[in-house]
């Protein structure tokens, strides 16, 4: 069985940046405030991700701003001008594993914000050839979130009160992939997959068959943002990214697959809260002074 770890470090030009409301707390929009601390933290999330690989005798590699990057990267400005680098960015994870497909059995993905807290090893335990992907959904309450989070902005929006709405936020991709699944095949069971953390394998990517018809997803997401079937609110966050199209396709082509636990998958979104069983911590909030101290303190022994 041939097994692969591997990441992104894309930096992504300040120009290039999109507009998104702060971190909890914040002050400054939260794509600079992820360049900022990306860039002060990336000898140390190069570091750990690679000890977790070698701690487990497993290839690790990291994919950077190089020649391919480049060419990827001006391939879709040129073909799909309205999608941002941040979207980019996160298609070419999704190309990237599909590449690595080509030689490896079994792929882990680890955005770069993800510290692996123990050298459990993710493969032996999820086993994921015999058992299916491994990721993350949104839970039961996370669901109920979304409904409630969507009933007030439904009202809030009829006020012209300001939402502070973020097209990353898994509401918008809750209702951005209900709105893509009714449109193509009138379905409207699915999840939200959380892509930080990806561990599967190579038939299981074929299935997915992530590409195919890439272009007229593409085209039918546009149209959706005029769909007046949708509320202003929601069309105003649908868009164009990598996750609603993986929770699309899953939905579609009916792949097997178990949810990551908080153990495995613990984010990190407002409060640092990192409970002694984690194994891999996506410090979404980028307060990576909080990751430090809390890997310090697991591998001090």
């Amino acid at each position: 069985m041939k097994r692969v770890i591997f990441s992104i470090y894309i930096d992504i030009e300040e120009k290039d940046l999109d507009e998104q409301p702060p971190f909890y707390r914040d002050t400054i929009p939260k794509t600079l405030r992820t360049k900022l601390k990306m860039k002060e933290y990336y000898p140390w999330l190069k570091q750990v991700q690679e000890k977790y690989a070698e701690n487990n005798n497993i290839k690790y590699k990291l994919f950077e701003n190089d020649a391919r990057w480049i060419s990827y990267k001006t391939h879709f400005n040129e073909k799909y001008p309205f999608i941002t680098a941040y979207n980019i960015v996160n298609f070419y994870k999704i190309h990237l594993l599909y590449e690595l497909a080509k030689e490896y059995d079994e792929i882990l993905y680890l955005d770069f914000d993800v510290v692996p807290l123990s050298n459990e090893n993710f493969f032996e335990h999820w086993k994921i050839s015999k058992n299916g992907m491994a990721i993350k959904i949104e839970d039961e309450k996370a669901r109920k979130q979304i409904m409630a989070t969507s009933r007030r902005y439904n009202s809030a929006y009829v006020t012209g009160s300001n939402l502070n709405l973020s097209n990353r936020s898994p509401i918008a991709k809750h209702w951005n992939t209900r709105a893509l699944l009714l449109y193509t095949y009138n379905k409207t069971k699915h999840e939200i997959f959380n892509t930080g953390i990806i561990g599967v394998s190579a038939e299981q990517l074929k299935k997915i068959d992530y590409f195919e018809n890439f272009d007229e997803i593409l085209e039918i997401m546009t149209d959706l943002k005029d769909d007046d079937m949708w509320p202003m609110w929601m069309r105003d966050v649908f868009g164009w990214d990598n996750e609603t199209i993986w929770s699309y396709k899953i939905a579609m082509n009916n792949i097997t697959y178990q949810c990551l636990d908080d153990n495995w998958h613990h984010a990190i979104y407002f409060r640092n809260t990192a409970p002694e069983s984690s194994h891999l911590l996506h410090v979404i909030n980028k307060d990576f002074e909080y990751a430090k101290e809390k890997y310090d303190e697991r591998n001090s022994l």
